[in-house]
């Protein structure tokens, strides 16, 4: 019952996104309006209105733009890029061709694998939401720390929601490379938190209590990835659908 449930869910994701684009799209960008429209340095310009809109923007495009690159660089059902040297050696497995793999009952980004799916759409929600709630809107006039926290997270959001869109669609169409791109999607992650706190510490001015409140959020995402990591690598190396799914190898 439960995995007929996940198949139904998994099979109503892909057009569940096509649709959601659009409202993506138009959401995003009236809230961030008002968000600007609460700056707390003045839009006095079109440059002004320009260096504070443009961030707010890719934010809004990085996940349709990585949805359609994807899906345009892993075709359904091609072969090369298929995984010819395995990095997983934990287990005992047989390895079988692709095709063989394709017809075996345990195949299929479904059951637990669902529930990956969906998180990583809702990761580019909430990591979206955080940059649009803890961060202010600040123009290029904005005092220099306040400006490189704006476009640093911005460049953070924008990264690594195109990222985990990305290792979606790679996911959703059985992409034997997926497991590796959510490794490296996972360390680069943690690598750009700790690169946006060494280029805000640099600085000069920064308040203290800007400087904790900013530690304390790049600390909950690196906590939040690190989580992620204890829960699906275990799966993603143990797993008999993720081998056979994305590895073409069944246990024994």
């Amino acid at each position: 019952m439960l995995e007929a449930k996940s198949r139904a869910i998994v099979a109503n994701l892909r057009p569940f996104v096509d649709r959601a684009i659009p409202w993506w799209i138009v959401g995003w960008l009236a809230l961030a309006s008002l968000r600007i429209a609460f700056s707390p340095s003045p839009v006095t310009g079109i440059v002004d209105f320009a260096s504070i809109f443009l961030p707010y923007a890719l934010i809004a495009l990085a996940p349709p733009m990585a949805f359609r690159l994807a899906e345009a660089a892993f075709p359904e059902n091609e072969t090369k890029w298929d995984d010819r040297v395995s990095l997983a050696f934990v287990g005992r497995w047989t390895k079988v061709d692709r095709e063989a793999a394709r017809g075996h009952r345990m195949f299929g980004p479904v059951g637990f694998m669902a529930s990956l799916l969906v998180g990583m759409l809702l990761n580019v929600v909430i990591r979206s939401g955080e940059f649009l709630l803890a961060v202010p809107a600040i123009t290029a006039a904005g005092p220099d720390w306040a400006r490189a926290i704006f476009l640093a997270m911005a460049f953070e959001a924008i990264a690594m929601n195109f990222l985990y869109v990305v290792c979606f669609v790679m996911a959703l169409r059985t992409i034997p490379l997926f497991p590796r791109m959510l490794a490296l999607t996972w360390a680069f992650d943690i690598g750009l938190q700790l690169t946006t706190a060494s280029v805000v510490k640099a600085q000069a001015g920064l308040p203290p209590e800007v400087a904790t409140s900013l530690a304390g959020l790049l600390e909950g995402n690196i906590t939040k990835v690190l989580i992620s990591i204890m829960i699906w690598l275990p799966y993603l190396l143990l797993s008999d659908r993720v081998n056979v799914t994305y590895r073409s190898r069944l246990p024994g």
